[in-house]
């Protein structure tokens, strides 16, 4: 299911969001973040825009499911694996994260998606996996370009993580419409069962994922200039 892609046309292109690999770094914060999570998330209808309308989305950018663990400085601090993926522009501004946060030796699980800013918060978020029925969470917190939302990871639902092919991601824009963001799932349960991904691995990716904004930005600067050759000259 890849469904259709919507964002507001009144968010601004140089708001950025953290890129998973940086949001789910801050491990720290993981024990805070169980304290503040809220009630597993259960089927609900969709959240009514306030406007209602739809706004298509540029064409997305997507990394690899990846997996890392790290501690906090706290010298008693547990360590915390997650396994995360995000989306940005083919401009390169970062605009969706997901992750999957697993402190050692605690059963309970989160996963946490983080959106770009602004939102209307009162809305909350949803998340489908495939052709499942819909779950909603709150927002628990929001920074100055993007808010985050936990759901209880619980068993069954890192098992459709695994199985499935299309997770998407939905709330309301302060235009009142609706956005949901794709994030593909074909490679989350080979990282999730896997070893945490080697660092020299990850910066090949992230090198070769910038080689490849750059192509498609020049591809379009190129693209822009002909069509502007083109076009007929004005008196």
């Amino acid at each position: 299911m890849t469904g259709p892609t919507l964002m507001g046309p009144a968010w601004p292109v140089r708001r950025s969001l953290l890129p998973a690999a940086a949001a789910l770094l801050l491990v720290t914060a993981a024990p805070a973040a169980f304290a503040q999570a809220p009630k597993p998330a259960t089927p609900a209808k969709p959240a009514q825009p306030a406007q209602g309308g739809q706004a298509k989305a540029p064409k997305l950018i997507y990394s690899p499911w990846s997996k890392f663990c790290g501690k906090g400085k706290d010298a008693k601090a547990k360590q915390v694996c997650f396994t995360g993926k995000d989306a940005r522009t083919e401009a390169g501004v970062p605009v969706i994260a997901a992750a999957l946060i697993e402190p050692e030796g605690d059963a309970k699980k989160l996963f946490r998606i983080t959106l770009p800013a602004p939102l209307q918060l009162q809305y909350g978020t949803r998340v489908i996996i495939d052709q499942e029925q819909p779950m909603t969470g709150p927002f628990f917190t929001c920074f100055s370009n993007g808010c985050m939302a936990d759901y209880e990871a619980t068993k069954e639902m890192v098992n459709k993580l695994k199985k499935g092919k299309t997770l998407t991601i939905q709330a309301i824009n302060l235009a009142g419409a609706a956005i949901s963001f794709p994030l593909p799932l074909s490679d989350f349960a080979k990282a999730y069962d896997g070893p945490p991904t080697d660092p020299k691995v990850f910066q090949a990716q992230q090198k070769k994922l910038q080689e490849e904004l750059q192509k498609r930005a020049e591809e379009a600067r190129k693209k822009l200039e002909a069509q502007r050759g083109q076009a007929p000259a004005t008196r």
